[in-house]
C-alpha cells in the first residue's frame, strides 16, 4: 500500500519526509562514495589579513618587496598590485601564494610568469572580442550560469559534444584552431572572474561543474592537458570547488590512482557524483531555480530577468521510495493563471495534474494526465487558466520505487483583469 503525503500548499512550505529504508549498495556505488568522501569538504579562505598566521603575514610582506623590485607596479584584473594599500591586491597576492605553499620565491616566479602570460596572451582584452568563432558551443560546452548557495558564480564544462567525429576536427583539427578555442575558453573564464569581489570575506573564487558524460577521452587528452594547466598556471586558487557530475564507473579508478599525487588541499575541493545522482549532488550547493534544466533544474536559457531581479525561489522537496506526494496549490480564483515549474531529480514515477474547483458539484479537470516521466525528462513547465475557483494538485507518484529522490517546484498565480479591476 502506497503511502501518501499531500502538501496543501502556503506558499514556499517545504514537505518533511523521512529518508528511505537502505539498500544494498552495488560496488561501482560504494566505489564512487569512497572516493567522494575520502578527504573533507574545503573550508574556503577568508582572506582577512587577522587570520593569517604570523609566518603567512611576513610571507605577504616578503613578497610585495621582491615584487617591487624585481617587477615594479603592475595591476591585474584592473586592481593594482603594489603602491596604495590596497585589501583586493591582498587577496590576489594570498592566491600565488597558498598555491605555493606560501614559499614567497615560487609564488613570485609563478606571479611573474603569470603577469608576463596575460601580456601576451592578451587575457586583459579577451573579454571585449564578441565573436571566436564558436557560437554555436556557447551554453553548451563551458558557460557561467547563476550563483552557488554560497553566492559564488558557477562554471559549466560539458564536452561531450566533441564525439561527434565532425564537431571535433571543427574545432580541434588543427594547432590553430586549439589556440583559438584556448582563447575562448578562457575568455569564459575570464567572465566569471568579473563577478568575484576580490576582499576579505567576499566572493573570491568560482564554482566548477563538469560533466563527463559522452566525453571523449582520448582525443580530448591534449586539449583537457592545455586548459588543465594554463589554468593551473595562471589562475591560483579560483575555484572553490570542482563537481564531477554523471560520472563514469572507471573514473574512481583513475582517482585512486592520481589521488596520492594530490594535495589535500585540491582533494577537498571535489565532490564527485555519478550519472543518476546529478540534482541530488548539485542541490546540495545550488538552489534548483539557478541549476540548468538539463542538470535537473528549473532554468532554461529562454529564462529572462525581469528588471535584473533573480528568478523566482523554488521549494525543494523529497520523495521517499514508495511514496506519493501530492502539492495542493490552493486559492486561485475564477480566471486567474496560474503557471508552475515542477522537476524531480531522475524522475522515473508518475506525474499528473488537476484542478480542483470548490464548488462540489463541479468537475475536477485533468490538466495534465498521469504519465510515466522519463529519468532524462527536463523539468516541467505549464500553465493553466482557471474557469472557476479552485486549487490546482500536482502529483508525483514513486510508489513503484525504492530510491528517494530529490524534487523542486514553484508557480505563480496572475488573477485575470477583470477581477484587478
Amino acid at each position: 500500500m502506497e503511502a501518501t503525503s499531500p502538501l496543501s500548499l502556503q506558499e514556499n512550505q517545504t514537505p518533511q519526509m523521512s529518508s528511505p529504508k537502505p539498500f544494498k549498495k552495488s560496488f561501482v556505488a560504494s566505489l564512487m562514495e569512497a572516493a567522494a568522501l575520502r578527504t573533507p569538504s574545503f573550508k574556503e579562505d577568508t582572506y582577512f589579513i587577522s587570520h593569517l598566521k604570523n609566518s603567512e603575514k611576513r610571507a605577504l610582506l616578503e613578497l610585495k618587496d621582491k615584487l617591487m623590485s624585481a617587477h615594479g607596479p603592475d595591476s591585474m584584473w584592473g586592481i593594482p598590485l603594489l603602491g596604495n594599500a590596497d585589501e583586493r591586491a591582498d587577496v590576489i597576492l594570498l592566491k600565488f601564494l597558498r598555491a605555493r605553499d606560501f614559499k614567497v620565491q615560487d609564488a613570485l616566479t609563478m606571479l611573474l610568469k603569470c603577469l608576463a602570460w596575460r601580456k601576451e596572451f592578451g587575457a586583459d582584452v579577451v573579454l571585449e572580442e564578441e565573436y571566436l568563432g564558436f557560437k554555436e558551443l556557447e551554453g553548451v560546452v563551458a558557460y557561467m550560469h547563476g550563483y552557488d548557495r554560497e553566492g559564488h558564480p558557477v562554471c559549466y564544462n560539458a564536452y561531450g559534444v566533441f564525439k561527434d567525429k565532425e564537431m571535433y576536427e571543427r574545432v580541434f583539427g588543427d594547432d590553430e584552431k586549439l589556440k583559438k578555442f584556448l582563447r575562448w575558453r578562457v575568455q569564459v573564464l575570464e567572465r566569471g572572474i568579473k563577478l568575484l569581489q576580490f576582499k576579505p570575506g567576499g566572493v573570491n573564487s568560482i564554482i566548477q561543474v563538469t560533466d563527463l558524460k559522452d566525453m571523449p577521452k582520448r582525443e580530448l587528452r591534449e586539449a583537457s592537458n592545455h586548459i588543465l594547466s594554463l589554468f593551473q598556471d595562471n589562475y591560483p586558487e579560483m575555484v572553490a570547488r570542482k563537481i564531477f557530475v554523471n560520472v563514469p564507473w572507471y573514473f574512481s579508478l583513475l582517482y585512486s590512482v592520481f589521488s596520492p599525487f594530490l594535495t589535500q588541499r585540491t582533494k577537498s575541493k571535489f565532490v564527485i557524483s555519478k550519472e543518476g545522482n546529478v540534482a541530488e549532488t548539485l542541490y546540495k550547493f545550488i538552489r534548483p531555480e539557478d541549476i540548468p534544466v538539463q542538470y535537473g533544474g528549473l532554468s532554461r536559457p529562454s529564462d529572462k530577468l525581469m528588471n535584473g531581479s533573480p528568478p523566482k525561489p523554488a521549494s525543494e522537496f523529497t520523495v521517499k521510495g514508495g511514496e506519493k506526494v501530492n502539492i495542493q496549490i490552493e486559492g486561485i480564483e475564477a480566471g486567474a493563471t496560474i503557471t508552475w515549474d515542477i522537476v524531480v531529480g531522475g524522475w522515473e514515477l508518475e506525474y499528473s495534474a488537476e484542478f480542483v474547483p470548490n464548488a462540489e458539484a463541479s468537475y475536477t479537470v485533468a490538466v495534465e494526465k498521469q504519465r510515466r516521466v522519463a529519468a532524462d525528462e527536463e523539468a516541467i513547465h505549464n500553465s493553466y487558466v482557471a474557469g472557476e475557483a479552485g486549487k490546482l494538485v500536482l502529483s508525483v507518484d514513486n510508489s513503484a520505487s525504492r530510491k528517494r529522490k530529490v524534487a523542486a517546484y514553484r508557480y505563480i498565480v496572475r488573477k485575470s483583469a477583470a477581477s484587478i479591476i
